[in-house]
């Protein structure tokens, strides 16, 4: 059957794999066909991943803000054919007490490990001409702005910026490079006790479609990126928010 979002034997490099947004990523590309390379922290829930993934996936857990797991994921890998790169955290810290130590290791796991992997994986021609590169931001970076997120912001915001850089640079090679901002997504990572439920609840209502969204919204629409329904697509941020930002 026809399918122009079909990831049929597409090898696809997603970090962040074990849990939120890279976990439903990775199950859903696998059901449209892809070979996936699952990379996370976690061993034990990188494996829960690849069991709900299908046969031909492989599992690399690192740390990608130490420069020997970068290195031993590059040596361990072969040309890819996608990327998503999903690896990332998140605080809420008023900017009158946003010092270094808040900003660094912040800007390590969001910004500067993703960025030093993806040059790692272009400079040792570990992509392949044609392939698809999907920057998973926020619209925290350049389209809502709240009280004591700036540092998280911040580093999407710089995402957002070298992915232009990165999708110009790359033309050349026919490797696209874009990125999806979401909004407010139900994972774990807005469940740390910052915000009570009750003010996600509020926050809720300000939303025009009434809800955050599921990691399955965002996973579509990195699939519809990383596919060849998106061949004429690059440089492009996609907004995926229910709506909030209008």
């Amino acid at each position: 059957m026809y399918n122009p979002f079909s990831l049929q034997n597409k090898k696809i490099l997603i970090t962040g794999a074990s849990s939120g947004i890279g976990k439903t990523t990775a199950v859903e590309c696998a059901k449209l066909g892809a070979n996936l390379i699952l990379v996370g922290r976690n061993k034990d829930r990188l494996t829960e991943t690849l069991k709900a993934t299908t046969s031909g996936s492989m599992i690399v857990p690192a740390d990608l803000t130490k420069t020997e797991d970068i290195e031993n994921l590059i040596q361990n890998i072969s040309e890819i054919d996608g990327a998503v790169f999903c690896a990332g955290i998140g605080n809420v810290v008023p900017f009158k007490m946003a010092t270094r130590k808040w900003f660094n290791p912040i800007f390590e796991t969001n910004y500067f490990s993703t960025v030093e992997l993806f040059r790692r994986i272009v400079k040792d021609k570990k992509i392949k001409c044609g392939a698809s590169v999907v920057f998973v931001s926020s619209i925290g970076g350049n389209y809502s702005i709240t009280k004591g997120n700036c540092i998280y912001g911040a580093s999407k915001a710089a995402l957002n910026s070298t992915m232009k850089f990165c999708a110009l640079e790359l033309a050349p090679q026919k490797i696209r490079v874009n990125s999806v901002c979401p909004g407010m997504v139900n994972t774990n990572l807005i469940k740390d006790g910052a915000v009570s439920e009750e003010q996600h609840k509020a926050d809720m209502e300000k939303y025009p479609l009434k809800r955050y969204g599921e990691p399955e919204d965002v996973a579509y629409g990195i699939i519809y990126l990383l596919s060849d329904a998106s061949a004429w697509v690059t440089g492009h941020s996609l907004v995926i928010d229910g709506g909030i930002t209008i």
